[in-house]
């Protein structure tokens, strides 16, 4: 997630309400964060509460919109500065406290109309401001919809990943091309940008009657990869120094797994749960791409979002270093190194996604106390 996104063109209205009022949100993706890991935990064996264990089989729908799905749409509510924005991370959140009470048929109806609202606040965006990464935000927005809409219909969670996957990688996708205007990409590029994006959509219609049309979803997330690793202005500001570099690295691993996730894809040609490359792929692009976004944005999103300040400081490396490490002992089992690799690589995930938490609460903590003093 991208801190460009708190200003896509012209305001509907000032953002006048304070930034505590906005913290209930954020706390409610923060349990459906903590709850998904757990979930994903319990899932490989490992002993969880009761209620994390008895939400296993929802670690997807956790993670992506009870998480995702609340800070997206809690970024887009403040951008776009309107009231009726902030049903959207609301919904969304009252959708995870749902599940994880046992009402999976309820969360999923949640999860959708705050999909929506999302979807209504991303296109009075693009109504106010026709540009192609406005529309890839739009459009990835659409992609949540209509994922939760096919898993609330009764289609099972990993039918729907291709989806949800689409949501959040245009979204980041979009986000990147907004930034590029401090390096415009060419016409030409553009127009490859807009094939790939009808690439993967297509890929993922297709596939609802051709399953081998996965393959090329995996070749549009490959090609996407390719893109923006030569369009991204990240391969200029990771020469700097301090938090610019430290979101350019973040920016530019992301892009690895980008390419590790649709590569396994496109190899694979499907999505078939419980297997190796269903498990590569999935967190190759969640975590190894998603939150590499995620941890190098955030002293960008919370001081947008919350008002408080994020000093950067070197230990923002730790959380990144244990993410990559925990998916390559996790990728390294699912290759056949052996299933205790795997548990480990997700526990180390596990870990790295606490370690974040703890760095950019005490960056906040250091930024208080150095207002304080001021």
């Amino acid at each position: 997630m991208d801190a460009a996104l708190a200003q896509p063109g012209p305001r509907a209205t000032p953002e006048r309400r304070p930034a505590w009022w906005r913290v209930p949100f954020l706390l409610l993706g923060f349990v459906a964060l903590f709850a998904g890991a757990g979930a994903g935990l319990a899932r490989l064996g490992y002993t969880m509460p009761g209620t994390i264990a008895g939400v296993a089989v929802l670690h997807g729908p956790l993670m992506i919109c009870g998480f995702f799905g609340v800070v997206i749409a809690l970024e887009r509510a403040v951008a776009i500065g309107r009231a009726w924005a902030y049903a959207a991370p609301a919904l969304a959140g009252l959708g995870s406290a749902f599940a994880l009470h046992g009402s999976a048929a309820i969360a999923s109806g949640c999860y959708l109309a705050g999909s929506i609202v999302l979807l209504i606040a991303s296109l009075d965006v693009w109504r106010r401001q026709r540009a192609l990464f406005t529309f890839t935000i739009a459009l990835a927005a659409a992609c949540w919809t209509a994922g939760v809409a096919a898993w609330a219909g009764g289609a099972s969670v990993h039918a729907v990943v291709p989806w949800w996957l689409a949501f959040l990688i245009l979204t980041i996708a979009g986000e990147r091309l907004e930034l590029s205007r401090f390096m415009p990409p060419s016409p030409r590029a553009q127009q490859v940008f807009g094939a790939l994006l009808a690439l993967v959509v297509l890929a993922m219609l297709a596939s609802a009657r051709w399953p081998w049309a996965l393959r090329a979803y995996g070749v549009g997330l490959l090609s996407l990869a390719g893109w923006l690793f030569k369009q991204d202005i990240a391969r200029r500001t990771v020469r700097q120094s301090g938090l610019t570099r430290f979101i350019a690295v973040c920016l530019l691993s992301g892009y690895v797994w980008l390419t590790v996730g649709g590569a396994v894809i496109a190899a694979a040609g499907a999505l078939q749960p419980g297997t190796p490359a269903y498990d590569a792929a999935l967190h190759a692009l969640l975590l190894g791409f998603v939150f590499s976004m995620v941890f190098g944005h955030a002293p960008i999103i919370f001081p947008s979002v919350l008002r408080v300040a994020v000093p950067y400081h070197a230990g923002f490396y730790a959380p990144l270093g244990l993410l990559h490490l925990s998916l390559l002992l996790r990728l390294a089992g699912d290759a056949g190194a052996g299933f205790a690799l795997t548990r480990s690589g997700a526990l180390l995930g596990a870990v790295a996604l606490l370690a974040f938490v703890v760095a950019t609460a005490s960056a906040v903590w250091r930024g208080r106390l150095a207002t304080a003093k001021a």
